[in-house]
């Protein structure tokens, strides 16, 4: 099977069992970013990280190949798709909960930076926030439902990456930059 198949040379780009679309709709807006956000995660497979942490970033992926595939199909309830449900969800908040609990509290904004795995993380968090705000405009756009699972998991794992972007530093002896209100 050849990677080309000119398909796409007039701008479009057809959905899984759905209509041909432009490039720039919302709905390959929503899983381009998606599909970002996984190559920015398995960037971070270059990094000095434990097992856990690469345990979870695959993980990760897998979850965001589920989201991505839902997102790509304007009625995944009707393709018996895998879906991101309620035990995703929680998986990620267990995680945070638990990292969270070897970190100091913040009590102030803190710049991304560190490490290079921290601040790689601190990216991924950039981008999984992005990825949130497209889904948002899908959302707004579409007459297609689309689940709000996918939300709710994006929003906890984009808050999951800040506290392993902060765990990953502290780990790597690296400490928190604070954010300089600027003198008025």
């Amino acid at each position: 099977m050849k990677i080309y198949t000119r398909t796409g040379d007039n701008g479009e780009t057809g959905l899984f069992g759905g209509p041909r679309v432009r490039k720039d709709d919302a709905r390959i807006e929503a899983y381009g970013t998606i599909d970002e956000l996984n190559a920015v995660l398995g960037l971070l497979h270059t990094a000095e990280l434990s097992d856990t942490l690469q345990e979870l970033l695959v993980a990760f992926q897998n979850d965001l190949f589920v989201i991505g595939a839902e997102l790509a199909t304007p009625q995944p309830d009707q393709h018996d798709m895998a879906s991101i449900g309620t035990a995703d969800i929680q998986r990620l908040e267990s995680s945070i909960d638990r990292f969270e609990t070897e970190l100091p509290p913040l009590k102030q904004f803190i710049l991304p930076s560190g490490s290079t795995a921290g601040t790689m993380l601190h990216v991924a968090r950039a981008v999984c926030r992005r990825a949130e705000r497209r889904v948002v405009t899908l959302q707004a756009v579409t007459s297609n439902e689309v689940s709000a699972a996918i939300l709710i998991y994006l929003n906890r794992l984009s808050d999951l990456l800040f506290v392993l972007a902060r765990y990953v530093n502290q780990q790597a002896g690296q400490a928190e930059i604070p954010w300089e209100k600027p003198a008025t």
